[in-house]
């Protein structure tokens, strides 16, 4: 955590008070590092806000601290090893863009398909999270179709190319 600048909790009052671009980038990059790379759930409630969201599909569905603690867990359970690396962040206002490699193997079901032991690895600009008030308030969900073409659950039909 000492590799991190301070960043105030959620919890605190924010009269006026404006955090920083790399603030809000450091903020997310502590989320994924600190929360999603460990599962620890514990540390959810000093850097998202009590209303978080998720956005699927251009939707927005308030999940709340609670929610956000079972959708990690859920992800670490058929990908225990689940390992997210930040390869860039954008910022800009309230919003940061993240760019990242995940790399995990897939150990227990997922989506109703049985462990299948294969790592998956992909790239890309899976996450828009929104901070306000110094946590994340909403954060967009990524693609799922490529971790399933990858562990074989779907495949693509078509002509030979």
């Amino acid at each position: 955590m000492d590799s991190f600048p301070s960043i105030p909790s959620v919890r605190r009052e924010y009269q006026g008070w404006k955090i920083s671009l790399k603030d809000i980038k450091s903020l997310v990059r502590r989320f994924y590092e600190e929360v999603v790379n460990t599962g620890n759930v514990d540390l959810i409630e000093g850097l998202i806000a009590p209303e978080y969201a998720e956005i699927h599909d251009g939707k927005r569905h308030v999940i709340g601290i609670e929610g956000a603690k079972t959708h990690i867990i859920g992800i670490r359970q058929p990908y225990p090893d689940l390992r997210i690396s930040i390869d860039r962040q954008i910022a800009e206002g309230e919003w940061v863009v993240t760019c990242i490699t995940a790399k995990r193997t897939h150990k227990g079901p997922w989506m109703g398909i049985k462990p299948t032991g294969k790592p998956v690895a992909f790239t890309g600009v899976v996450n828009v999270d929104h901070v306000v008030n110094g946590g994340i308030f909403e954060h967009g969900a990524a693609n799922m179709l490529e971790p399933l073409l990858e562990i074989e659950a779907i495949k693509v039909v078509g002509p030979d190319l």
